[in-house]
């Protein structure tokens, strides 16, 4: 599959190598590369070779190659603890417009991710219509 590159993304500008990175590996449909502002020591981003803000928009092909390639860095990394963060939209917290995964090393409470989870209490009947209607979209 043939990539598809963004002229204005500043992702798809590392891939072409336009901006300078610290790649740490690349495949034919993905790259990987430190990034510049970590939360810790390792911090990765891996991203598809195709320019798509959300991860729904994806090809299927670069979605295969992108976990096995975070695999093998977390494992490279060495880290017993750490984070995959991918995020979608801006009010999921995303900062750059191309789908991206971080592999966010967790070596200590005080570097890495930090997460606050709000939790909603739902009845069951209102899991009930949540299940069939995302059943239904399927």
């Amino acid at each position: 599959m043939a990539t598809k590159l963004a002229a204005d993304c500043i992702f798809c500008k590392i891939i072409k190598g336009v901006i300078p990175s610290s790649k740490v590996l690349e495949t034919n449909l993905s790259y990987a590369f430190l990034d510049v502002q970590p939360l810790s020591k390792g911090h990765v981003l891996v991203i598809p070779k195709h320019h798509a803000q959300f991860l729904h928009q994806v090809p299927d092909e670069h979605l295969s190659d992108l976990l096995p390639v975070a695999k093998k860095i977390a494992t490279a990394l060495g880290a017993e603890n750490y984070n995959i963060l991918q995020n979608n939209g801006s009010l999921a917290h995303q900062a750059v417009n191309h789908v991206h995964f971080h592999i966010i090393p967790k070596p200590n409470q005080e570097e890495g991710l930090g997460i606050r989870w709000n939790t909603q209490k739902l009845s069951p009947e209102e899991l009930q219509n949540i299940l069939e209607k995302v059943q239904n979209q399927l």
